[in-house]
């Protein structure tokens, strides 16, 4: 393949998606059979970009692989992260080894399989209010506004302990710090907005516990175990990630099963929960939106694919080419329900894979099945080349989806 990475080439990263096909992965970095090559980011770093399969599982489990933004050689996401890298407290996001397993035990009460399965039916109350209220409403409907975006943020925020009344807040704030391009100074009156938003509502659980996530963080700060800068921290992140990142996949993947509608009829009569499961994994497959890639820097040499990637140097695993790598899946440009994708990346892998994965695979499962049951006739209101993509977001998706039926 012509434009495949090289060893000669040091292109750009992150690379632009293709207008004519924007579920693909951009172009250069698939098919490459090392599954791994440099790339140049916006400081002139050179750190190593990971697109195959394999080798993303691989280092994604590799202990000499660390996710400390602090170690030299790390390739930040752009300029603000790096500027703000000594200004945040550490977090389950990236600290390493025991640091790490002490953060993810304080989040992971919450996030059980147990206590999310018992969430379904919340779930599902808060979808049908939602699809409700689209059919109700005049056409065309937006599906990002009126369900993509209040499904998850309702359902975090109850898990949190966040009032919802805020939502408009936090969305905001959060979406300033999810630039993909955000330079030193832009988003730090947002962030630290936010954090500070999260210090109070701390303090007050700490005065007035109930059961809900922010609570059981409140409830070790007073116990002495994290402080409540730290506490403020993990609670930013699981908001952000609770709400944004699903809130993306739903709206694209909608849009997907639109473009596919043999698959959205697959799935609409699907009545199995295991197909459903299934259906879910190869959508998080086929969109992995988030393009800026998992940023980590090698603490040791490491010896993969014919390549040594040196201690000191950066490591980016690409979820989405890694997921479109057909050494795993055979014609991975094509959206198949059917395929067994138990083994895509959309969630990372490896003990810093999302701690909220669980909650998200509800919410997708229900979502996606229910808006094809009870909407069958839904089409896409604009032509697909007007679709408003997110290619300066982190997390891909689009920005709105008007649709009719």
């Amino acid at each position: 393949m012509s434009d495949t990475l090289t060893e000669t080439d040091t292109p750009e990263y992150p690379m632009e998606r293709e207008a004519s096909c924007p579920f693909s992965p951009p172009r250069q970095m698939l098919g490459n059979p090392k599954g791994l090559s440099r790339v140049r980011i916006w400081n002139g770093d050179t750190p190593w970009l990971i697109t195959g399969h394999e080798e993303a599982k691989a280092l994604f489990a590799d202990a000499r692989i660390s996710v400390d933004d602090r170690r030299v050689g790390f390739p930040h996401w752009n300029e603000h992260m790096a500027a703000t890298v000594d200004k945040r407290p550490r977090s389950v996001f990236t600290a390493d080894a025991e640091e790490h397993t002490r953060f993810r035990r304080m989040l992971s009460k919450p996030f059980t399989f147990r206590r999310v399965e018992g969430l379904r039916p919340v779930i599902q109350k808060i979808t049908d209010q939602c699809i409700d209220e689209i059919l109700e409403g005049p056409q065309p409907a937006d599906i990002v506004d009126k369900l993509a975006l209040p499904v998850p943020t309702v359902v975090i925020s109850e898990m949190l302990g966040v009032p919802y009344e805020d939502h408009e807040f936090f969305q905001e704030h959060a979406n300033a710090g999810l630039a993909r391009y955000a330079a030193a100074d832009a988003m730090q009156k947002g962030a630290m907005s936010l954090h500070q938003y999260l210090i109070n509502l701390i303090e007050k659980k700490q005065a007035e516990p109930a059961e809900d996530a922010v609570s059981d963080l409140a409830e070790r700060v007073t116990a002495g175990e994290i402080s409540v800068k730290e506490a403020a921290q993990l609670g930013t992140g699981l908001l952000i990630a609770g709400h944004e990142t699903t809130a993306n996949v739903i709206g694209i993947g909608v849009l997907a099963l639109l473009e596919n509608p043999e698959q959205a009829d697959f799935l609409r009569n699907a009545d199995d929960p295991k197909v459903i499961a299934n259906a879910v994994e190869e959508l998080m497959r086929y969109l992995s939106i988030i393009q800026n890639g998992q940023r980590r820097v090698a603490i040791e040499d490491i010896d993969i694919s014919g390549e040594t990637i040196r201690a000191g140097e950066g490591v980016i695993i690409d979820l989405a080419p890694a997921n479109w790598d057909p050494k795993a899946y055979p014609e991975p440009d094509k959206l198949d329900l059917t395929r067994n994708a138990s083994q895509q990346l959309g969630f990372g892998y490896g003990r810093h894979q999302c701690v909220g994965q669980q909650l998200a695979r509800a919410e997708l499962q229900i979502v996606f099945h229910t808006l094809l049951r009870r909407i069958p006739t839904m089409r896409l209101a604009i032509p697909f080349a007007s679709v408003p993509f997110k290619h300066d977001r982190l997390a891909y998706g689009v920005y709105e989806l008007p649709v009719t039926w």
